[in-house]
This record gives C-alpha cells, structure tokens and sequence, in this order.
C-alpha cells in the first residue's frame, strides 16, 4: 500500500500589513488577485491578532506559539534564546525539509545601541559583576546570536550557521525596503556592482512626496529585495518538489517604512484616491493622554521621523503613505503569483498548505498617527490571516472567530499530525478552517514592550491588551487611567469607555478576563521532574 504523502506548508509572512490593506477585505482601491485566491480556496480570518504589535516579540511567538513574556523576547532588541524550542524543529525532526527565504528578525539586525534607561545605583553602593546583574543567567551576546548584525555580514563569504531555529536552509534579508543586507546584499551586487549607488535617501530619484520615509528608490524593480525572495522561494519548490515534504517560510520585509516600492509601484496608487483616515474629519475626538503627547512632540519639532516609533502625521502624510504601503503591497502580491506558478509546475499545488499572515500593523494616519507603537489600536493589532488548504471540502470560508499569532504553530502541527511540545500556548485553529467549529478562543491577549520612553507615559511603556471580539481594554504600566473600547459601537475606537459608569460592569468583566489570561500564559515549563 502506498504511503500518503504528508502535506507541504508554505507560510508566506509580510510586514507591517493591516487586515484591512488587502483586497479580499475590500480594500476600496487595492487589489490583490493572487492573496484573494488563497482566500478563496481556504479559509479567512476577520478577527485574527498578534501576540505583540513589534516584529521581534511577534515573530518569536510565531516560532514558539508562546507569549513575549514566556519565551523572552518581550521587546525589539532581544534575540530568541535558542533554548527556546520552536515549531519548525519538530517538523526537521519529522522528516520536513525546512527554509527560510526572507526576513527572519529573531536576532538584533541594526546593530545599534541599548535606549533601555535605568536608574542610577545609589553612591558607594557594590555594583554586581555582569555575570551577576541580571536575574537569569544568559548568552544572548555570544556569537550564535549575531546571525543578523551587519558586522557578521561585512565578513567574507558569511553564511547563516543551520540549523537556524530549525531551518537547514537559509536565504536571509535583514532590514527594510532598500536598506537591507544578508544573503540579499551579495545577490545584488553579483546583478550590479555599483548597487551602492543606487541605495538609500542619498540616491533616490525626484517625487513631491512629503511623508515621513518616503523614498523613491532608485533600484529597479528586479534587483528589490521581494524580487530576490521571489526569485529564491522559487528554487527552493523546484528543488525540494521531488524530495521530501517541506515547509517553507517566504518573509517579505515590506510593507514596512521607509516607504519606497520600486519602479513602476512608486505611483501604482494615488494618494488622493485613498480612504481619508477618519480623525481627521471628526471633530469631537478628544485623544487619549499618551496620543496627545505624540502630537506635541511632533509640533514642537523634536520627534525621530527617520525612527521606527509612532509619529504624529498630517492628513496628507497618512495618504501618501497608504498609497506607497498599497504599491508594497501589490509587489509582494505578484510575488505571490509566482510562488503559486512555481508550485503547479513542480505539481505540488493539492498537496501544498498556504498560509499568508503578517507581523503586525501600521496606523497610517488613523488616529493621525503614523507606524507603530504602545497606542493599541486594531490599526496595529489586527492581521491578515488566511489558512488556504486543499484538502478542505469548504472553500472560501470567512469567519470572525478569533485567532491569534501564537495559534499559527499549533494549527501547522495539527495539520502535519505532529504532536505539539509541552508549553505551547496557542490552540489549532484547524477545525475553524475547515468549518467544523464555529469557535476556539473568547479573547485574544496581546502584550507590548520596549525600550525607549514614550512621551506620554513617563518610561518604557509596558501594555496589555485583551480583546473579546467587541470590547478592547487596555492596562498600561505606570499610569492610573486605562482604554476601553466598544468596538461595535465604535469601530474607530474614538470613545475611551473607561470611566464611564454605565460600563463599569464590562470593565470589571474584562478585568477579570485579563488576570485570567495572565494566569493561563505563566510559564509551566519546564515540567516537573520529581513528586518532590
């Protein structure tokens, strides 16, 4: 009898990509025919969320289908331990060729320098050696955790050390839009030696754009990185096609600031035909503490507007960058399509899951605010989510159960009938996708964390978030006043529900429901080894 052929996965991961910027969830300008098409043949997630709305805690829980305050990777700036198992191990272990093409952003990428303040130690007092500093002892400076840093890169030939988390094979973009290194860079520079003129704001070609980050790269379409993730996701199908089931992570480092898709994408979309974000037309919206200080730091002149923090933005700023965020968009879209030809050539299209999902979101001028940061909107906690199956009798199935990162993991090892490690925190969403449940979590907990103080909070802002489908609350480190939100009466979230009596009842209940999600997300690993 001959032996079923396990599934392939293809998990195709963006950036800073809202829910609401893709064509399947009637984007009124973009279009994104191949992504519709995986929503089409699968299943589509309304209401699926991040575990953390940065890129190094989120896609930590990724691997690890654990929260940020689990595996350790609470804020951009830590690497994952590698003492942290992840979900890609446990398909190398069962027989998965494993890749990664993309942007990993487990480890420090920028090489700059530690914002985290902390206070002084009183005078004549004994400072503890650095062994001894922390509470837990570690290695995350040792040179296994230096994969992405441009110093590894500016040596010769450097190549990622596999298995990397689990992946044997390793493609690897570091950075964003045309700032980028890793494997890419030389892959350039083999294409066009003199890429270096044709990088960065220094070299950019002529537009009347305004917007923070916006730049117009002079590098061609073929030689930008999501062509090279294209171009190398393609030889990994042909290659592994005839050999052994695999799993392959595509990683685009875009859509993501600074705001600079190639070539013909640039003007792809007007800013004058984008939806204008509605704080700008409502006249009755009072911000909350934290977001009007983000405004006075922008009046005043002195906010970062080349950092990676949430910025205050004018309204044509938001609409320039929605029309360059949608030209990125529309790139990785065609991407897409080639990674969908690549796999019916190798004829492995019914046997090949395909999930598509990002790593968190961008205000883009909703709330008139502009990137990311301790402001929890559904702007920035809110994904794309699609689980596009073959094997699933229902197609084009949308539902609006909840779902969160760190349920990604559990779903993919469900599929694979692989049993997950203990620790795992995320549930499989498999029987969702394939309409035989309606339903798997009541909320969804998000957690955000960093290093540099944000003006409205008086220190590095600590946040948690817990969303139950209508009500949104949440709890910031160091102040009295807190969030809430009636996201059906106030899909905006203009109205801060939070002192008001006549809701006392769902904020004691959401309350409730966020110690409770603390106590479920604590650490039971590692297990017990002994009665005692």
């Amino acid at each position: 009898m001959t032996q079923k052929k396990k599934p392939n996965f293809i998990l195709i991961m963006t950036d800073q990509h809202r829910a609401d910027h893709l064509g399947c969830y009637g984007h009124p300008v973009l279009r994104t025919p191949h992504i519709d098409s995986l929503a089409e043949q699968g299943a589509l997630f309304d209401e699926f969320y991040v575990a953390s709305p940065v890129c190094m805690p989120n896609r930590a829980s990724l691997m690890t289908g654990r929260m940020p305050s689990v595996h350790g990777v609470r804020a951009n700036g830590i690497p994952l331990s590698m003492q942290q198992v992840t979900f890609v191990e446990l398909l190398r272990e069962a027989g998965y060729a494993t890749g990664l093409v993309g942007k990993s952003h487990l480890q420090n990428f920028v090489g700059a320098p530690v914002v985290l303040e902390q206070s002084a130690p009183p005078e004549n007092y004994h400072m503890p050696p650095e062994n001894l500093s922390q509470a837990v002892r570690e290695h995350l400076t040792a040179e296994c955790y230096r994969n992405e840093e441009p110093d590894f890169w500016s040596k010769e030939n450097p190549r990622v050390q596999t298995p990397f988390y689990g992946f044997d094979h390793v493609d690897l973009v570091t950075g964003h839009g045309d700032g980028v290194g890793g494997d890419f860079k030389q892959w350039l520079l083999e294409r066009e030696p003199e890429a270096a003129s044709l990088l960065g704001p220094d070299n950019q070609l002529p537009h009347d754009y305004v917007c923070p980050q916006a730049v117009r790269t002079a590098l061609p379409e073929a030689l930008y990185p999501t062509s090279y993730i294209a171009e190398r996701a393609e030889a990994f199908i042909k290659h592994q096609a005839a050999e052994q089931p695999f799993f392959l992570m595509v990683s685009f480092p875009d859509p993501h600031h600074p705001f600079n898709p190639p070539g013909r994408y640039w003007d792809m979309y007007r800013p004058e035909d984008m939806q204008v974000p509605e704080a700008f037309e409502n006249e009755d919206w009072v911000p909350p503490p934290h977001v009007e200080a983000l405004y006075k730091v922008r009046d005043s002149g002195n906010a970062l507007l080349n950092g990676m923090n949430t910025i205050g933005v004018s309204k044509q700023e938001a609409l320039e960058a929605r029309a360059l965020t949608c030209g990125m968009i529309s790139m990785i879209d065609d991407a897409v399509g080639r990674l969908l030809k690549a796999l019916d050539d190798a004829g492995e299209r019914e046997n090949t899951v395909i999930l598509f999902t990002s790593d968190h979101g961008d205000h883009l001028g909703d709330h008139r605010l502009l990137l990311k940061g301790a402001e929890q909107y559904r702007d920035i906690l809110r994904v794309p989510f699609i689980w596009s199956d073959p094997a699933n009798k229902k197609k084009g199935l949308r539902t609006h159960a909840l779902g969160s990162t760190i349920d990604i993991p559990s779903t993919i090892l469900d599929r694979a009938e692989i049993v997950p490690f203990a620790g795992m925190q995320g549930r499989s969403l498999l029987p969702i996708a394939q309409g035989e449940k309606h339903k798997e979590r009541d909320t969804v907990f998000i957690q955000y964390d960093h290093q540099r103080t944000h003006p409205g909070l008086g220190g590095p802002p600590r946040v948690h978030t817990i969303f139950d489908g209508r009500w949104r609350l949440s709890v910031f480190h160091g102040v009295e006043w807190g969030e809430l939100y009636d996201l059906q009466a106030d899909p905006g979230e203009f109205t801060n529900e939070w002192n008001n009596p006549e809701h006392l009842e769902v904020r004691c209940r959401l309350m409730e429901k966020l110690a409770r999600a603390e106590i479920e997300h604590i650490d039971r690993v590692p297990l017990p080894t002994s009665l005692a």
